[in-house]
């Protein structure tokens, strides 16, 4: 199918998922994952009704902004952001998905008040405990999310998280529930004026239908709306 059939897809499948959860559809929001995809589809998919592309990597990311690609769409940062990239990303996209640990938000603050912004934020939880992937340790996160509130130069929006790969997609809910409940947890006891916490980032295409049911605001899609991905590499 086309790029735009595959959205309209994906996004029938949020909506019934959203009205079987008791949801508003119009709270999630779908996130184009755009890894590896030519400017050419991108603006394809913003055509047929995206309105936030996900990028994963920074070379990429700048590539396309140069290119024009995101016209018409927000612009997040969903891959692993290393410090030293952290000048090439702060201030260029409207929000940093994946913030793990207090060196990166500290990188991220540096850089946002060099150039005198605000950067939004989500802080990635491993949720799972897995030790081949990123993101905060489970136990940690309140305390990086305090030491977010306490930094002017970054607002703290939500967290997002990327559970351990399961066959069954039911078999997910559980992360995903115990996510939802932390994203309680820390908008109950953190929310301010500065960091409206709203967001919960979390399934991708193989299981967002149950992370709508369980509370996500953004959901992460790339193979459900590009099929399978080209071969490695950067592409205009």
């Amino acid at each position: 199918m086309s790029v735009e059939q595959n959205v309209k897809e994906v996004k029938a499948k949020i909506e019934a998922a959203a009205r079987e959860a008791g949801r508003n559809p119009s709270e999630i929001t779908l996130v184009a994952a755009t890894k590896v995809q030519t400017s050419e589809t991108i603006r394809e998919a913003i055509a047929a009704g995206i309105t936030v592309c996900g990028e994963n990597r920074v070379q990429e990311l700048t590539a396309h902004l140069e290119d024009n690609a995101y016209e018409g769409a927000e612009l997040h940062f969903i891959g692993h952001l290393q410090t030293n990239k952290v000048k090439y990303i702060v201030g260029r996209v409207d929000l940093i998905q994946s913030v793990d640990s207090s060196r990166l938000l500290e990188a991220i603050a540096g850089q946002a008040a060099r150039i005198g912004r605000v950067q939004d934020i989500l802080l990635e939880v491993n949720i799972g405990g897995e030790e081949s992937k990123g993101g905060c340790p489970l136990h940690q996160v309140m305390d990086l999310a305090r030491l977010a509130c306490q930094e002017k130069q970054i607002r703290l929006r939500g967290l997002m998280c990327i559970p351990p790969a399961v066959e069954n997609p039911a078999d997910a809910r559980p992360y995903f529930e115990k996510m939802r409940q932390l994203f309680v947890d820390i908008k109950r006891e953190l929310e301010d004026n500065e960091n409206r916490i709203t967001y919960l980032s979390m399934g991708m295409s193989g299981d967002f239908e149950e992370a709508v049911r369980c509370g996500a605001t953004h959901v992460r899609v790339g193979t459900a709306l590009f099929g399978k991905r080209p071969p490695i590499g950067l592409h205009k």
